[in-house]
């Protein structure tokens, strides 16, 4: 889309000229695409080729937390009043995956802004640990549940709320579980002599009980105000510990990192050496900002490490457009982990070893497609590559022109379409095959790229159409009425 709404005010002849040179325009980023930092997708491939290959986004929400069990991929994140699962054979599905609710609450004390659910498995009983309260931030406490069965789905019952002896009844957020030598230490976020949002450690007796006095780890952070959402990876005889610094509103919101032996004592703070500078943070020239609010998993074959953090397409100050993403890190010959550089959203990347595939694949505004898939356009429509990183390939097509159509040709059991929601943006009717429309507002207070802007009900695997009609109507925070096609992705099973 175009940098600022003044470039939609156009003539019907000057929108007509402005496709056909942004078509052309549109088509040179994407072919050297490969050699620039963003976007990162390769160039087409055989639908055969893209069944071992995703793209980001996972899920629409952040804090995310996954694990890979008995042959599915199970992911929570944040999402307010509940705490819901995906859960999905291969990671490219799992974006289109259905949530499964696993907890609600009635208590009115901690049944309000449910926050970063983890799970861990304890013998054979699962435990999902969250932050809630009662409406009220600084209310936020720890709790646990226990699953009645060995499932990660539950059905699960409130089993405790876990405060350390000498922070009763303070703030704490972000429960992690550390694994020691036997032992269970809870890290979370919470009041301490360094942040009011500071790292603590404390023993725990068992899974649910937290046995001791919490101990203040005074970790370093770029920003001032946070240190939250501790991890933690086991190799070469250390445990890491990375946690989240900076407001998480912030584009700077990063990853930083201590370390200590396995043999040490993580309740003496003076064990934990400080990694200088963060390990994983903003990349601009990709479109990534404020990644962080991390956990780790393993590919299904165990032979691959992989990050899942939350993410923005925006530099503003903002809790909103925070999207979960995955990617693959390695470790150095110092025996330290190498997370990279975060992907741009929309970078197609080699599923995890042992991953069984999902054949899915992209169709992007232009009509190129990884599968069988193409786009054809009806009315006035603009192209080019506006909007740059925040875009699948640099590029898409945007209309005000009440009754312009985009239309997706096919062949899949599901569609999502992404694209940029933006503060002019209006309503689009969106249909599959020929069916009743649905209406879909695609404007946003801030713009943001890549927003997952419709997903389809699943459907009979075989050839369908994905209808976008321009209504030319616009809710009343919206300044005009455009809607903003960029690519859509295909399920196949």
């Amino acid at each position: 889309m175009p940098p600022s709404p003044s470039h939609r005010s156009r003539t019907h002849a000057g929108l007509l000229l402005a496709a056909l040179l942004g078509l052309l325009a549109g088509l040179l980023p994407g072919l050297t695409a490969q050699a620039s930092a963003a976007p990162s997708a390769p160039e087409p491939r055989a639908a055969a080729a893209a069944a071992g290959t995703f793209r980001n986004p996972l899920n629409s929400g952040p804090d995310p937390f996954m694990t890979n069990w008995k042959g599915n991929y199970y992911l929570t994140t944040t999402q307010g009043g509940s705490i819901k699962m995906w859960r999905s054979p291969s990671l490219g599905t799992l974006a289109a995956a259905d949530p499964v609710t696993v907890w609600t609450d009635t208590d009115p004390s901690r049944n309000r802004n449910i926050w970063a659910p983890e799970f861990y498995r304890f013998g054979d009983r699962w435990y999902l640990y969250y932050t809630a309260d009662d409406g009220v931030d600084e209310h936020h406490r720890l709790y646990v549940l226990e699953s009645e069965r060995d499932d990660p789905t539950g059905p699960y019952h409130f089993k405790a709320k876990l405060a350390p002896p000498n922070h009763t009844n303070d703030f704490a957020i972000d429960a992690g579980v550390l694994q020691l030598g036997g032992r269970l230490y809870l890290a979370y976020s919470g009041l301490n002599q360094y942040q009011h949002n500071g790292l603590n450690i404390a023993p725990m007796s068992n899974p649910y009980t937290v046995s001791g006095d919490a101990v203040a780890i005074n970790a370093a952070g770029g920003c001032p105000e946070v240190r939250e959402g501790p991890e933690f990876l086991y190799r070469g005889g250390r445990v890491w510990m990375t946690y989240s610094a900076c407001d998480t509103g912030k584009p700077d919101y990063q990853v930083w990192m201590m370390s200590m032996p396995l043999t040490a004592d993580p309740l003496v703070p003076g064990n934990w050496r400080q990694h200088q500078g963060a390990v994983f943070s903003r990349a601009d020239d990709r479109g990534v900002f404020g990644p962080g609010h991390h956990a780790f998993f393993q590919s299904p074959d165990g032979t691959e490490d992989w990050i899942v953090y939350h993410a923005k397409t925006t530099s503003v100050n903002t809790y909103g457009n925070r999207t979960t993403r995955a990617q693959k890190f390695t470790w150095r010959a110092d025996g330290t982990p190498d997370f990279g550089r975060p992907l741009a959203m929309g970078a197609t990347q080699d599923l995890p070893s042992g991953d069984p595939g999902s054949g899915n694949y992209w169709i992007n505004d232009d009509g190129r497609s990884s599968g069988a898939g193409s786009v054809t356009y009806t009315g006035a429509w603009n192209s080019g590559s506006g909007c740059a990183t925040q875009c699948f390939w640099s590029d898409d097509h945007w209309s005000d022109r009440a009754g312009a159509t985009a239309t997706f040709s096919f062949t899949g059991t599901r569609i999502a379409l992404l694209s940029v929601k933006d503060t002019g943006n209006g309503y689009a009717a969106v249909s599959i095959d020929g069916g009743p429309e649905q209406r879909v507002d695609f404007h946003h207070a801030i713009r943001v790229g890549e927003a997952v802007q419709y997903t389809s009900p699943r459907l009979a695997n075989g050839a369908h159409t994905l209808r976008v009609r321009v209504t030319g109507e616009h809710n009343a925070q919206s300044g005009a009425s455009f809607v903003s096609v960029d690519r859509a992705e295909v399920y196949t099973n």
